[in-house]
């Protein structure tokens, strides 16, 4: 599904990310860890085309074709979506309008009609208690007066109104309590299957308590400096980033 090739990514004239490389399938769960400033988020904003960041090098392959030919609206066409650490609020543009033109624009890229007014009602009402989203907040303007984890289970809720093949999670669990660290990666969970994919982004590892990641990636540097299966992030929690990053230093030195 997505294939990262020595990729290498720059903010002004800082290089950040300098040679990932990753294979994402179907069906999977990737978990992307490391300490802050090691290029995680450049990462996930590299791949839904934030513009503030220039690609230097490397591939990236979506679904068979180039990902980074394309704009970050045509990149959500294909399916990519991303939950992002810090949402922000619109204040004017209701959530109803705003999951009617999100659902809307692919359908009409696509060369589909427009969602009927009552599958959309009812679609909405559907995956808004998956995520237990209170009504009044859906009835609200995006994220106004949202609290934080109220904001992050509205994410949440777009990813299951989407259904994206590829869903990026930026460190949703930051902020979050332990009640909405479990609505958060309930949802996750009930919307995994063997056609979608999801790279979880994040510091800690309790969120991985909840989703179960098939891989675990160390970030450090700007790259993948080790790899492995849920156990390495048991092994991060117990002994912290420290002793990854002292082998890498000691191999660079």
């Amino acid at each position: 599904m997505l294939k990262i090739e020595n990729l290498h990514a720059s903010i002004g004239d800082k290089e950040i990310l300098k040679g990932i490389s990753l294979t994402v399938n179907k069906g999977e769960i990737h978990a992307i860890m490391g300490p802050n400033g090691s290029g995680k988020s450049t990462l996930s904003s590299v791949l839904v085309g934030n513009p503030n960041y220039e690609v230097t090098g490397g591939s990236v392959t979506f679904e068979g074709g180039d990902l980074l030919e394309l704009e970050p609206e045509e990149r959500a066409h294909q399916g990519l979506f991303m939950s992002f650490q810090y949402p922000v609020e619109i204040p004017g543009v209701s959530m109803v309008n705003f999951m009617r033109a999100a659902l809307n624009e692919p359908r009409k890229a696509q060369g589909l009609d427009p969602i009927p007014a009552p599958e959309f009602l009812k679609l909405m009402k559907q995956k808004r208690e998956l995520v237990e989203l209170d009504s009044k907040l859906a009835s609200r303007s995006v994220n106004e007066g949202f609290s934080g984890g109220e904001k992050k289970r509205n994410e949440i809720f777009q990813m299951a109104m989407l259904e994206p093949k590829l869903a990026i999670l930026d460190e949703t669990d930051s902020g979050l309590d332990i009640d909405a660290l479990r609505i958060v990666a309930k949802g996750v969970n009930e919307l995994r299957s063997p056609e979608n994919a999801t790279i979880v982004i994040t510091h800690y590892q309790r969120l991985l308590d909840y989703i179960k990641p098939d891989f675990v990636h160390v970030l450090y540097k700007g790259r993948i400096v080790r790899s492995g299966g849920p156990e390495l992030a048991l092994e991060l929690e117990r002994r912290g980033y420290d002793w990854i990053k002292d082998e890498v230093d000691a191999q660079e030195a």
